[in-house]
């Protein structure tokens, strides 16, 4: 990913918060020679560095993927950024946004270890008082269920990550972009607005 140096977020914990908070993740490999994607959610190991997520059987990408180096993809809020909102018509639109580039070689899962990867991901996205509750559920149903997917784990090698927040311009005019964003009704505009007010408040 080209990411210039003001745009790059180094900070370890920051960047797995994007992972944790964006989850649903496109995830690349080549298959028989091609580029193949699948938009999957995966789950973050942060102490032991691994990702872990399964696909649907009958999806072929699954096939020779093993011992691959992928990337995964996990988009975080982005907006589009008039030159209107500028203080001079001299000026052009851009995007802001925040992205994490995750490579690593993957390694299929069975057994236990594809039982506790599916405990976790529906234990972080399911509502605590919901009346689906995993542990109730019966092993053997749940078992049967895994048949029709394949696990797998995906240790970390390598992290890119970007926030894009207009951090190459004036204070004035971040305040500016910052105004516009607020009142919009895109959720992700007001949560570019909110890590742009962030950023400003940690230079200060």
């Amino acid at each position: 990913m080209y990411i210039p140096k003001h745009f790059q977020i180094d900070d370890e914990d920051a960047i797995y918060e994007v992972i944790k908070e964006n989850g649903f993740a496109t995830l690349f490999s080549q298959h028989l020679g091609s580029p193949c994607a699948t938009h999957i959610p995966l789950t973050l190991d942060k102490e032991n560095k691994y990702l872990y997520g399964h696909f649907a059987r009958p999806n072929e990408q699954w096939q020779d993927i093993e011992k691959q180096e992928v990337l995964a993809i996990f988009h975080g809020p982005h907006c589009y950024i008039s030159p209107s909102w500028y203080e001079t018509g001299r000026a052009v639109p851009t995007w802001n946004y925040v992205a994490v580039h995750v490579y690593g070689y993957v390694e299929i899962l069975d057994g236990e270890e594809l039982m506790g990867a599916l405990r976790d991901l529906v234990l972080k996205y399911e509502n605590q008082k919901s009346s689906y509750q995993y542990d109730q559920i019966d092993p053997q149903f749940i078992k049967g269920m895994t048949r029709g997917l394949v696990g797998f784990k995906i240790k970390i090698d390598k992290i890119e990550a970007k926030a894009k927040l207009s951090q190459n311009h004036s204070v004035e005019r971040l305040e500016c972009v910052i105004q516009q964003l607020e009142q919009s009704k895109s959720e992700d505009s007001r949560k570019i607005a909110h890590l742009m007010k962030e950023n400003l408040r940690n230079k200060s």
